[in-house]
C-alpha cells in the first residue's frame, strides 16, 4: 500500500506564513503536521513507501524536509505537480492521478489532506476499509450548518455504504461529514482517471468521492476522535495550544 500525501496548495488564507513555505511544513508542538501524520502511517505493516505530492513553488521545501528526515523509515517520494500558483494548481483529483500515473502505482492506496492533524491512529481505518474489501473514507458527524456546506456531505445506508455524496452543498441531506482520509483498493484506481474524463470535479478531493460512489461500493467510517483542519491563521494557533499540553 501506498500512502499519498496530497500537498500542492497554496493555503492563501495563511499568508504570508505560507507564501514561501507549505502549510504541511508548519510546525505544530516542534513537529511538522507531515511529520505527525506520517509517523504514525509509517507504522502500518501495510504502508510500502510515501508519496508526497507538491506544487512547483513548493517543491524543494520537500525535498530539503526529506533529506533531513530520520524518522520516517519507509521510502519518501516527492512529486513536482509542475502548479506555479494557485490559480493554475491542477486540483487534488489531477493530483491523485499525477502519483498514479508518474509512479504506476498498482496497489490500495490510503490518501491523506498534508494539512489536517488527528489525535487517534489511521490503523483503525485501514482495518474497516480491509475488513469491508473496499474503498473508504472517513467521516463525522457535524451540527454546524456552515461547517456542513464547507464540506462533502454524504448518505449512507444502514450499513455506512455511502448511498450518495454532495460536495459543498448549500441544503446538506445529513449530518455526516467527509473528512480529508481516503483508502481506494487498487481494483478501484483506475475510475480516477475515468471520473476525470467523464467531468469528475477535480479541486477538492471529495468530489471523486461523489463519482466512486456511485459505480462502485464505498463505506464510512466514523472518526473516533478528532480532526483539526488548520485552514486560517487562527485555526493554526489553537490547534498549536492544543498540541502543546497534549501527551504524546
Amino acid at each position: 500500500m501506498k500512502c499519498i500525501v496530497l500537498a500542492a496548495g497554496y493555503a492563501t488564507r495563511l499568508y504570508p506564513l505560507t507564501e514561501n513555505y507549505p502549510k504541511p511544513l508548519l510546525e505544530v508542538n516542534g513537529m511538522s503536521i507531515l511529520d505527525h501524520l506520517l509517523r504514525d502511517i509509517d507504522k502500518l505493516e501495510e504502508v510500502d513507501g510515501h508519496v508526497i505530492v507538491s506544487n512547483h513553488r513548493y517543491y524543494q521545501r520537500f525535498v530539503e524536509w526529506k533529506d533531513k528526515n530520520t524518522a520516517i523509515k519507509k521510502p519518501i517520494e516527492i512529486l513536482d505537480d509542475g502548479s506555479m500558483s494557485n490559480e493554475t494548481r491542477l486540483g487534488a483529483v489531477k493530483d491523485i492521478q499525477f502519483a498514479i500515473e508518474s509512479l504506476n502505482i498498482d496497489e490500495d492506496v490510503l490518501i491523506i489532506a498534508g494539512d489536517n492533524l488527528i489525535d487517534f491512529s489511521f490503523r483503525q481505518f485501514v482495518d474497516f476499509a480491509e475488513s469491508h474489501n473496499a474503498s473508504a473514507v472517513m467521516v463525522n458527524y457535524e451540527e454546524s450548518l456552515e461547517e456542513l456546506r464547507r464540506c462533502g456531505v454524504m448518505i449512507p445506508d444502514e450499513n455506512m455504504k455511502i448511498v450518495s455524496m454532495e460536495e459543498k452543498p448549500r441544503e446538506p441531506k445529513s449530518n455526516w461529514c467527509v473528512g480529508p482520509f481516503y483508502f481506494y483498493r487498487r481494483e478501484d484506481l483506475h475510475y480516477v482517471a475515468k471520473g476525470i474524463a467523464e467531468g469528475c470535479g477535480t479541486d477538492a478531493p471529495g468530489s471523486f468521492v461523489c463519482y466512486l460512489c456511485e459505480h462502485t461500493p464505498v463505506y464510512a467510517y466514523e472518526m473516533p476522535g478528532q480532526r483539526y483542519d488548520i485552514g486560517d491563521l487562527e485555526s493554526y494557533k489553537k490547534v498549536q495550544k492544543i498540541y502543546k499540553y497534549k501527551p504524546e
